[in-house]
């Protein structure tokens, strides 16, 4: 894979770079509550229009329908990026019609444009091959160079990150290569103990990395929503509780090979109970109550992990060499399920190892919650591209990368 340094140090004054980034940051409105997706393309940015390239960034956000739909405009995103790089960028109100082509033919020298939200252009996301060939076409003819930076979307095989690449000569920004650097660390050569935490809503999203993880963690502690399917397969009482019956017998299979292969498998001994789901927009008092992980009410529902479980899991990664946590491990959001999460972000920030926090929302909880970002070793940009790196999948942005 060739990397930034490569294609500075052949020129680029004067050439149109794409950079496919990943801009694709919450949004209340237009006021943009977590930049860090935005921060982490500055320094790609940053050194192309440094060294007198015309820089290109493209992404998506959300899931608008293949057509433009205001509510998943970059233009927030673009003028966050102007603000943190301290220059002007222009802003094109479309993908590759007449406003992305007078960006890109306005720009002088050392100059950037972002152009609109990629997956408004029915292309971007078209599982058919022709459809998308024909959209990465029109891109192509925007530029003479392909940058890859966009990691949380290297897993999609999509017109801008699979199939542009083929199109362009094309390079490695600095945040994919830093990526794919803090991966192999956590599947080529890992220093251990090597301590894994998963939470999230649904275990579904999480069975394939169990799977592999069963095979190479020392330790796995659940939390989130998903601990109640582990705890309901051992046959406990879980409430209302988020659960996935359908899981359960993979969950079991799962539960036992861990035991077969000495994976030490710890699941919440106490959670944080209440009758309902709490109100995000208010942030109400939602006096939760504690109980045993196995004597939850039959109408009360589990929202976060109890002291005891948070004392018992900062336990188990006081240890570590390696720590990788993907998934919140309660409702982070509200005040008063935030414990569980602060409890496991504060022992990646004690441990004495590599920390990697996976992105996602585990990433967003980190910040939501007041932590330096510079105490953990990374905090990746893309929870399911780690994920999916992680199930040994080949990511298309990646292999795209690589050819």
């Amino acid at each position: 894979m060739k990397t930034i340094d490569e294609l500075l140090s052949e020129g680029v004054a004067g050439k149109r770079v794409f950079v496919r980034a990943d801009l694709n940051v919450p949004l209340d409105g237009t006021t943009i509550t977590d930049d860090g997706r935005i921060r982490a393309v500055v320094p790609t940015v940053k050194a192309l229009a440094d060294a007198g390239a015309r820089v290109i960034v493209a992404s998506h956000l959300g899931r608008p329908k293949g057509a433009p739909d205001l509510a998943f405009s970059l233009a927030p995103a673009a003028a966050r990026l102007g603000e943190l790089l301290g220059a002007d960028v222009s802003f094109a109100e479309d993908t590759v019609g007449p406003a992305a082509e007078a960006a890109v033919s306005g720009l002088a020298d050392g100059r950037v444009a972002v152009i609109e939200n990629l997956r408004f252009n029915a292309g971007e996301t078209s599982k058919d091959d022709a459809e998308r060939a024909a959209f990465a076409d029109r891109l192509a003819g925007l530029a003479d160079v392909y940058v890859g930076d966009g990691f949380g979307a290297v897993h999609r095989k999509h017109a801008s990150v699979f199939d542009l690449p083929k199109r362009l000569p094309h390079y490695a920004g600095y945040l994919i290569a830093t990526e794919v650097g803090v991966l192999k660390k956590l599947t080529d050569d890992v220093r251990r103990p090597y301590v894994v935490a998963l939470g999230g809503a649904k275990v579904s999203d999480k069975l394939a990395v169990i799977d592999q993880l069963l095979g190479k963690a020392d330790r796995l502690l659940i939390g989130g929503g998903m601990a109640y399917t582990f705890l309901k397969a051992k046959g406990y009482e879980v409430g209302i509780s988020l659960l996935q019956e359908d899981q359960i017998p993979a969950v079991q299979e799962y539960i036992e090979r861990a035991e077969k292969n000495g994976v030490e498998l710890v699941l919440p001994v106490d959670v944080l109970v209440a009758p309902e789901f709490p109100d995000l927009k208010t942030k109400a008092p939602a006096n939760p109550t504690t109980v045993a992980a196995d004597a939850i009410p039959a109408d009360q529902e589990g929202l976060d992990i109890g002291p005891e479980t948070r004392k018992l899991y900062a336990s188990k990664l006081a240890d570590a060499a390696t720590v990788f946590w993907n998934g919140p491990m309660g409702v982070f959001e509200h005040p008063d399920y935030a414990e569980g999460t602060k409890a496991v972000a504060q022992a990646l920030v004690d441990a004495p190892g590599f920390t990697v926090v996976g992105g996602g929302d585990s990433a967003a909880a980190v910040r939501t919650l007041g932590f330096d970002e510079n105490a953990f070793g990374h905090i990746s940009t893309g929870g399911g591209a780690s994920l999916e790196y992680l199930e040994g999948k080949t990511l298309p942005g990646l292999a795209a990368l690589e050819d």
